[in-house]
């Protein structure tokens, strides 16, 4: 065979194994996949990334499992396909698992696919992405399966703070594979296909004789509404690929990166102040009525720019991305629609969780504050609320990015304190008119503070009501505050987009030092 040959053998050969790599288990497992509504591995990363913009690596790696008839089932890639590529010209990092190659299971060689990206991915500085699709550790390599496992979750943890660490889950995710999508920084969830759970309906059964439905134990309502595990739930995987590139838009690529712009039109600015002009009107003077907070944060952000995270979890709390004149920004904000914007145990996980993720990657905070207090009775006290309540405390204080607070109604006791207070480190605090900054409702401040004369008096509902209206005009407003210098500006409704924007600005250089030390210790 003479060096033409040999050449044109060896090109019909690569050509071949591309083909094979591309097939991965074949044309029936991928009917199969289609028949369950999903993609394939390779179908979802070509629709994630920009076109023709991805570079594979590691296509033709397989497994050198010997055991259980493992050595004559061998599959190039080996159920996971890893490369880089661009979303909107922006490096990423990205493997997809197939569930048609041994149902997704990880093997060794599988794990160090993984390990491969995501090494590079923190070398390079760019945010890693993993779509998850596999039945977990393959049963067939034994104790080498876990220790492919263990290596992802110590580079998870390597990882975080320094790169954007996205897990979208796009089938299911069992047993130790949970793991290292909860260390990365945000999960996604796909209605119906997608499954987390240490273990599964079967082994419930047997150990506990609970009955439980895939569904039921681990699909994405559960844990979007009532684990908390799940950041946001998609209807298809096609809606999640678009919500993973719009999360991008508002992440930077990592931690010594500022954050993403996003320039407004010239048409957009006169629109968006006229409905700086509603604020007024969504706030009730009532302070026990309730309305949407997210009503006042999509007015006072850019036009659809809030992409909310966790909005079914804790919803007394909102969290998620929004722009202020292009600019990302970490909103964080109480909610009287649910609870009345109470703080309890997870509401203050939540948030807490949130505000670090911003903090370690330079996105601003913007919180706005409406908070009758912490979450009373024995469930919460039992449950935590003082250690968990202090993690939010924690995380606003540890905080150094800018940090801007908008108190649009109350600010009662401690929860004055914990949202983003101005004796914790806020680099600007405003108050709307209405604003009523105290230790509790003047209501009750009086039942404490006047018993004795209400007790005393021939007409104790009377004297109640003097009281208590002559206790408010002193101290439930926010002139007390101003007075002190805690509330930098009371200023209308209105003028709290141009305030925030200002602010912004004046803080857009902001340097704080702290004394060295390895980590704190937050109060997990």
């Amino acid at each position: 065979m003479d060096f033409n040959q040999k050449r044109e053998a060896a090109y019909e050969q690569l050509q071949e194994n591309r083909r094979l790599a591309a097939l991965g288990g074949g044309e029936k497992r991928i009917e199969s996949q289609h028949q369950r509504g999903k993609m394939t591995a390779r179908e979802r990363i070509h629709l994630l990334l920009d076109a023709d913009s991805f570079t594979e690596i590691d296509a033709f790696v397989t497994h050198d499992c010997q055991h259980f008839g493992m050595e004559d089932k061998k599959i190039l890639g080996d159920g996971v396909v890893t490369g880089f590529g661009t979303i909107d010209g922006r490096l990423v990092y990205v493997f997809s698992q197939d569930f048609t190659v041994f149902g997704g299971s990880l093997s060794l060689a599988f794990a160090k696919k993984i390990c491969k990206v995501m090494d590079l991915a923190l070398q390079n500085g760019a945010p890693l992405i993993g779509l998850n699709d596999s039945g977990g550790a393959r049963i067939q390599e034994g104790v080498a399966s876990l220790g492919g496992y263990a290596d992802i979750f110590h580079r998870n943890v390597k990882a975080s703070g320094v790169i954007p660490q996205l897990s979208v889950v796009l089938g299911p995710c069992a047993g130790g594979a949970v793991y290292s999508p909860a260390m990365t920084d945000f999960i996604f969830m796909v209605d119906e296909t997608s499954h987390m759970f240490i273990t599964g309906p079967e082994v419930i059964k047997t150990v506990t004789g609970e009955s439980v439905t895939f569904e039921e134990l681990g699909g994405s309502q559960t844990h979007t509404s009532k684990s908390g595990v799940c950041d946001l739930r998609l209807p298809s995987e096609g809606d999640a690929i678009l919500a993973i590139r719009n999360w991008l838009s508002y992440t930077p690529s990592n931690n010594l990166e500022t954050v993403p712009t996003k320039p407004l039109a010239p048409s957009e600015q006169s629109a968006i102040q006229e409905r700086q002009t509603n604020l007024a009107d969504l706030v009730p003077s009532n302070p026990n009525q309730p309305y949407d907070m997210k009503d006042v944060i999509r007015t006072i952000v850019d036009p659809d720019s809030f992409f909310e995270l966790k909005g079914e979890y804790a919803p007394n709390i909102t969290t998620g991305f929004a722009r202020l004149d292009g600019q990302t920004v970490g909103i964080v904000g109480n909610n009287p629609s649910a609870l009345a914007g109470v703080l309890d145990i997870e509401a203050s996980v939540k948030a807490a969780r949130f505000v670090r993720f911003c903090d370690c990657f330079n996105i601003p905070l913007v919180t706005l504050v409406d908070v009758p207090g912490f979450l009373p009775g024995t469930d919460q006290e039992k449950g935590g609320i003082i250690r968990h309540g202090a993690k939010l405390l924690y995380a606003f204080s540890e905080a150094t990015v800018p940090k801007l607070t908008v108190i649009t109604r109350k600010a009662y006791g401690g929860a004055y304190d914990v949202m983003n207070s101005k004796h914790i480190g806020a680099d600007l605090n405003l108050a709307w008119p209405q604003a009523e900054i105290a230790v509790m409702g003047a209501e009750g401040a009086c039942n404490i503070i006047f018993r004795n004369e209400i007790k005393g008096s021939d007409k104790p509902d009377e004297t109640r009501r003097e009281l208590t209206e002559s206790y408010a005009s002193k101290f439930a407003t926010p002139y007390e505050a101003a007075s002190k210098g805690y509330i930098d500006a009371v200023i209308f409704p209105e003028e709290t987009r141009d305030h925030l924007i200002r602010g912004l600005k004046a803080c857009s250089s902001k340097r704080e030092s702290r004394p060295n030390r390895k980590h704190g210790n937050i109060p997990l």
